[in-house]
């Protein structure tokens, strides 16, 4: 997998599988902030349609609006954004069906996500006012990283954890502080939690093919068979999954104790 291609990680040096935590209790809420539509889906849409089937409800955070998801420089970038929308939130509830929660989309401009405190304040408040168990978000330490907003909007979320947490960040808030449990990163270097998610990679792709907008552009087909797509994610899965006795896992930095 290429430093830059999204979601989970291959070609992963597993060696230190003793280090690696297992499968956390399925929270009550999970809250999942991701820079574009798509990015949650690619990056732990397993693990959320995994929890959604134990009770858990699934929120998702998009940053940015989407807009230059595309290869074709005519494209109307308006209309792009409002279908990227409709594909998120179809991929939203076919994650995680009657436990699908709130989609919040914050409308950066895509590609111009900074980690400001204007949308730490915001994510903060989303924190507050939803109270997740756990957040995930994109790891923003990973090496060779291009896009910004992949690298700002793990920033965003790493920050606002701790500032909805302290309860001496953001006083306007209408909700109090609240600390969530713990935090999964995707797209890690240097992994050391996995979920087995042998039994719902059926439930991801299909969340994954809500996005017929990305076909072209990241999923390299131009029509609706998705088959050559869907086996290289089922690889990438069973390939993570196999050191640990899984037919199929997501990987993440895990940082618990909030």
């Amino acid at each position: 997998m290429a430093a830059n291609e999204p979601g989970q990680p291959g070609g992963l040096n597993q060696t230190a599988l003793d280090q690696f935590s297992h499968n956390l209790t399925p929270p009550r809420s999970a809250l999942a902030i991701g820079a574009h539509p798509d990015d949650v889906e690619f990056g732990c849409g397993g693990t959320l349609a995994k929890w959604a089937a134990a009770g858990c409800t699934v929120h998702h955070v998009v940053c940015t609006d989407g807009s230059k998801g595309t290869w074709n420089p005519d494209a109307d970038v308006a209309e792009l954004a409002a279908t990227r929308q409709i594909e998120q939130r179809a991929a939203a509830r076919r994650l995680a069906g009657v436990n699908a929660g709130e989609v919040r989309f914050l409308g950066v401009v895509d590609g111009e996500l900074e980690n400001t405190r204007e949308l730490r304040g915001r994510v903060a408040a989303i924190i507050r006012e939803l109270q997740p168990d756990v957040v995930l978000g994109h790891d923003p330490w990973k090496r060779y990283r291009l896009h910004p907003d992949h690298r700002n909007a793990g920033l965003i979320a790493c920050d606002a954890i701790v500032a909805a947490r302290d309860p001496h960040f953001f006083k306007e808030h209408e909700h109090p502080h609240h600390r969530p449990d713990s935090l999964l990163l995707w797209e890690a270097d240097e992994p050391d939690h996995v979920e087995d998610v042998s039994s719902v990679i059926d439930t991801k792709l299909s969340a994954l093919a809500a996005h017929e907008s990305q076909f072209e552009s990241t999923m390299k087909t131009t029509d609706s068979d998705l088959s050559a797509f869907d086996d290289r994610i089922r690889r990438r899965l069973a390939g993570l999954g196999e050191p640990h006795g899984f037919a199929a896992a997501e990987v993440f930095k895990l940082i618990p104790d909030l």
